[in-house]
């Protein structure tokens, strides 16, 4: 199994000096069945006066902190060490139809069925969310994404259908949305980031009834070839998870068109971005601020320089 190191480094710069403030930081991988954390710190500039570990509503380790120190700068860094095993994903085919997977959920839910039990927390993952509107654009996702869910096809192979459209339809555009873009804007631009291109597929599945949740994480990079891995070159990654009956949870990655593997190593999941967002919080002053974030992810056994 491949070891990876992982340095997270979040530095904000504020306009003037912060009195108060209190984060909750989503920076701690998930232990999971194919993944181990074997080592993991978060370094705090200025160090707070408040600091607790917990687990999230979602079975996330979180990191909540406090600062009554008065700062213009605040530095976040973490570091982990993590392992990850490959996963074997359902073959084509196999399983069953999305029509059944969508009405086992919602015959269950209604309670005009019997719920398999490891399901039951899949349900929250059907309805809208904060990132992820189901309004009056829901049938604009569903249309788009029932060009892949035709009649009767396993869900296996509509998901892995409904990732392809997406990766050869949008483009990877870093300066084109931001955090607060909405889905419908991601579609009707057609180009993105991968938390934009996961947000617009946890749509259209959610819009069919589907439940469908969000992973946050990392995702090894390969440097040009004859080139050194950077430090500081690497971004924080997302894709998707649909459940379903019978095979659990099946991840697809729709900004790669890939199923993730051993490179992809999970921080967290939730409903959409704003469960899972690596920092968040509330301050006290600071006026405007600017952010920097640069991320490393390395195999254990290779060597990165800083960059020029």
């Amino acid at each position: 199994m491949p070891e990876f190191e992982i340095r997270h480094d979040t530095i904000y710069r504020y306009d003037s000096l912060v009195t108060l403030s209190q984060h909750i930081a989503h920076l701690h991988p998930r232990e999971l069945a194919y993944q181990r954390c074997l080592a993991h710190t978060l370094e705090l500039s200025p160090a707070p006066a408040q600091r607790s570990a917990a687990v999230d509503f979602f079975g996330n380790p979180v990191t909540r902190f406090a600062l009554d120190t008065p700062h213009d700068r605040l530095l976040v860094r973490a570091h982990s060490r993590v392992r990850v095993g490959v996963r074997d994903w359902p073959a084509a085919g196999s399983g069953p139809s999305w029509e059944d997977a969508r009405d086992h959920l919602r015959d269950g839910l209604s309670g005009h069925a019997p719920l398999q039990p490891e399901a039951r927390d899949a349900g929250q993952y059907r309805f809208a969310s904060p990132y992820v509107a189901l309004g009056d654009e829901a049938a604009a996702y569903a249309g788009y994404a029932t060009r892949c869910f035709t009649p009767g096809r396993a869900l296996v192979d509509a998901l892995l259908a409904l990732c392809v459209r997406i990766h050869a339809d949008f483009r990877f555009d870093a300066s084109a949305t931001s955090v607060a873009t909405p889905v419908a804007e991601v579609f009707a631009k057609r180009r993105g980031v991968c938390q934009d291109f996961s947000h617009l597929m946890i749509a259209c599945l959610r819009a069919l009834g589907l439940a469908a949740r969000y992973v946050s994480g990392y995702l090894l990079t390969q440097p040009p070839p004859g080139q050194p891995r950077l430090v500081g070159a690497d971004a924080s990654h997302a894709w998707v998870a649909v459940w379903c009956p019978g095979l659990g949870w099946i991840e697809v990655d729709p900004t790669n068109d890939l199923q993730p593997g051993a490179d992809h190593i999970t921080l967290a999941w939730g409903r959409d971005y704003g469960d899972v967002a690596p920092l968040r919080g509330v301050i006290l002053g600071g006026g405007g601020h600017s952010v920097e974030v640069a991320v490393t992810v390395t195999p254990s056994d290779e060597g990165v320089r800083a960059p020029n």
